[in-house]
């Protein structure tokens, strides 16, 4: 009898462990494909900062083709070892990733189209990735904001960009479109239960939309002569006469 309950539970013990040591291995494979989906997301977004009011069209042009072989490539590695499992439970494990990517594909629809890549139009995109059999993998609502709040950052680096170029219109066009970003998350993230990682962006989000402020205001109060300095070496040099803010 000792025998039978000892091989029993020798048994259910090595099932066990057969679930940790498969369930460990997904995981290294889950955050080997998010941190693809990373690298080659920033790659999306580095191509959308070589934007100029010369070369718009081929550069987003070329962002594009560089999203869709993220989606299809990489993303779909994700969908594809997720498929069949409980994949709320290896969230920690992909988030990052899809981070990057809501961060990349709203960068370029945005500048593109100038509105907001919503989390419904995301999860469209990722549905034909999932087999019909199975639940397909979507993009929850905290993943999206993170994303979202990081995007304010790339934005902020646009704007100062645009305003380098001369393209001044499109500046402030990017500026009231992080003001509503901003202002709407302010509304949200208090309700969130976990708002712990999105409570930090938010201070970085405000630090990126004053400074967008501070670049657009400059430019109408002092003109042309503001726009050289933003290219400027000069160390000392700051937004409105004060230090600028780390980001």
């Amino acid at each position: 009898m000792a025998t039978e309950i000892k091989s029993s539970l020798k048994d259910a013990f090595g099932k066990y462990a057969d679930f940790l040591n498969n369930l460990n291995e997904k995981r290294e494979r889950v955050v080997k494909a998010s941190r693809d989906i990373t690298i080659n997301s920033k790659k999306v977004i580095f191509q959308v900062h070589r934007i100029s009011k010369f070369n718009k069209e081929e550069v987003l042009e070329k962002a594009e083709k560089d999203l869709a072989v993220v989606t299809n490539q990489y993303v779909s590695r994700l969908v594809k070892e997720l498929q069949g499992s409980d994949f709320w439970k290896l969230r920690q494990a992909y988030s990052p990733g899809v981070q990057e990517y809501v961060e990349a594909a709203t960068l370029c629809k945005f500048c593109k189209t100038g509105t907001l890549l919503n989390l419904d139009e995301m999860n469209a995109i990722l549905l034909p990735l999932s087999e019909p059999s199975q639940e397909p993998l979507q993009i929850n609502a905290l993943d999206y904001l993170l994303g979202l709040a990081d995007l304010t950052g790339e934005l902020m680096r646009l704007a100062i960009g645009r305003i380098s170029d001369g393209e001044i219109e499109y500046a402030e066009k990017i500026c009231k479109f992080v003001q509503e970003i901003h202002r709407e998350l302010t509304l949200v993230v208090p309700l969130m239960d976990d708002s712990h990682d999105m409570k930090i962006k938010m201070e970085v989000m405000l630090q990126s939309v004053m400074k967008i402020e501070n670049a657009c205001f400059s430019v109408h109060v002092r003109g042309s002569e503001y726009i050289p300095m933003l290219g400027s070496s000069d160390q000392s040099y700051s937004l409105m006469g004060m230090p600028d803010m780390d980001l």
